[in-house]
């Protein structure tokens, strides 16, 4: 049986006062060789963007999960006659991992958006344990990551200064993990705008 392995990521989802944060890193690794210095690891699952989700696992399997998302938030749309709210489209996506669980896709995903309830952030692992969080985080650099959010993250953080502290995570957390790197995107979401931007991690010379 020939072994799987999985890339690293950076993935963290933070929720704030008026809107929810993605973000990740860019590197693909194969064992120990980096194939791929631009993956994106983030993708929105709806059809206005105001839901996403943030990657960690095969990429295959995510780009695949991320586009069935699409298909389901846009028939979901359809034949209701409204948009899927953040809750419904977090338990979609889980009740499809879960479905798959006897040939699960490998990968964990955060997902995070914003609706009339407000910004919500759920996390979940590969057969679609669903749980709603403040904030969540996923993949080889979760360990690291986790850590600067539990020092400084606050629940009534704005996206302005919820962006700051997702920069000061990624660039210090892939800081120590090599399977992760390049750059981070990193997506904002609020109810006004969708917005995303590729920044280099300058800080490790990449």
């Amino acid at each position: 049986m020939s072994q799987i392995w999985i890339p690293g990521a950076c993935a963290v989802a933070l929720r704030c006062t008026d809107g929810v944060i993605l973000a990740n890193d860019t590197r693909s690794t194969w064992g120990y060789t980096v194939n791929n210095k631009n993956v994106a690891k983030i993708f929105p699952i709806t059809k206005d963007g105001r839901v996403a989700i943030s990657c960690y696992g095969l990429i295959g399997d995510f780009q695949a999960l991320s586009r069935i998302m699409l298909a389901q938030a846009n028939i979901y749309e359809i034949r209701e006659g409204h948009k899927i709210s953040v809750k419904a489209m977090a338990k979609t996506v889980a009740n499809y991992l879960y479905q798959r669980k006897m040939a699960p896709l490998y990968t964990n995903v955060l997902v995070a958006g914003i609706d009339e309830h407000g910004p919500a952030v759920y996390t979940m692992d590969a057969i679609g344990s669903l749980s709603e969080e403040e904030y969540g985080v996923a993949g080889s650099s979760a360990t690291f990551a986790v850590g600067i959010l539990e020092a400084e993250y606050s629940p009534e953080m704005t996206v302005k200064e919820g962006f700051e502290l997702m920069k000061k995570v990624m660039t210090n957390a892939v800081k120590r993990d090599a399977m992760a790197g390049n750059s981070m995107d990193i997506m904002v979401i609020t109810q006004e705008k969708v917005e995303t931007q590729r920044l280099p991690l300058v800080d490790l010379g990449e």
